[in-house]
């Protein structure tokens, strides 16, 4: 671990690593620390070959408050620092920082499970939608805030929830910014499952992220990997893809612990070699 956070906090079991967002006292908001941590945090699990899955949660009463806005005050009220054109060169490059903070979680190798309770507002639903698969909690509410603060939301949200919900619900959660429930969220496809309270969604992330890591890391990572190149590419481009992958990884232990398990009718260990 070549890093330190006061905001994020790491448990290992097994082969599932579950990232904590730890500043309860501040309801999770998104500030300096979170967003210069995050992608630290994102690559030592990426880069351990023992962590098989993420589960993304949140101590305290709420997943996220969202970006703390105070990050953006000064610098949007300050006009005497440097000209007009050097301070909107300055937000443009925070922006592009805030990004690829958040898209560090997307290019995670590995699964990320979000467990999500209490509310989870703009920033969060930016965090939320770069993870693989969302569960919920009774209790938990969502908001593309960004509309009713002003803002176009500018860090992955107008980007990655089209790839996750139809168009009329985008636009409906876009432009009214409204809050919606853990119900309405799982029948628009938002979230997969909803689960009673913040324990019982974590614990149902955690029971998935250990069914994801009993397969072949090998196997999961990859399909992840083409799933992934499959937004950008042809129907025939992408079985090119997968036909290239399988011809590069599938003569590897795992298959043949695969094929000796089924034939020996126990449960394979793969290595993930």
């Amino acid at each position: 671990m070549a890093y330190e956070s006061d905001v994020l906090t790491v448990e290992r079991d097994g082969h599932v690593a579950t990232l904590w967002l730890d500043d309860a006292e501040r309801r999770n908001a998104m500030g300096p620390a979170f967003w210069t941590d995050l992608p630290l945090v994102m690559a030592d699990l990426g880069a351990d070959d023992s962590v098989r899955a993420v589960v993304l949660a949140a101590k305290g009463r709420h997943f996220t408050a969202g970006i703390d806005l105070a990050m953006f005050g000064a610098s949007l009220a300050d006009e005497s620092d440097g000209s007009a054109v050097s301070r909107r060169l300055r937000f443009l490059a925070e922006v592009k920082r805030l990004q690829a903070s958040i898209t560090s979680v997307a290019d995670c190798p590995k699964p990320v499970i979000a467990a999500i309770h209490g509310a989870c507002i703009g920033g969060g639903i930016d965090l939320i939608t770069a993870c693989d698969i969302r569960l919920a909690s009774a209790d938990a509410t969502f908001s593309v805030r960004e509309t009713r603060m002003a803002m176009v939301a500018d860090v992955g949200t107008l980007q990655r929830l089209p790839k996750i919900l139809a168009a009329g619900h985008v636009a409906e959660l876009v432009y009214t910014g409204k809050d919606i429930d853990a119900e309405r969220a799982r029948a628009m496809g938002l979230v997969n499952h909803v689960h009673p309270d913040h324990d019982a969604v974590v614990a149902a992330a955690r029971t998935m992220g250990a069914e994801i890591a009993a397969n072949s890391p090998l196997a999961v990572q990859g399909s992840k990997a083409v799933l992934q190149r499959g937004d950008t590419l042809t129907i025939d481009q992408g079985l090119d893809l997968v036909a290239l992958w399988n011809t590069a990884f599938i003569h590897s232990d795992d298959l043949s612990e695969a094929v000796g398990a089924f034939f020996e009718k126990r449960a394979p260990e793969f290595k993930g070699r």
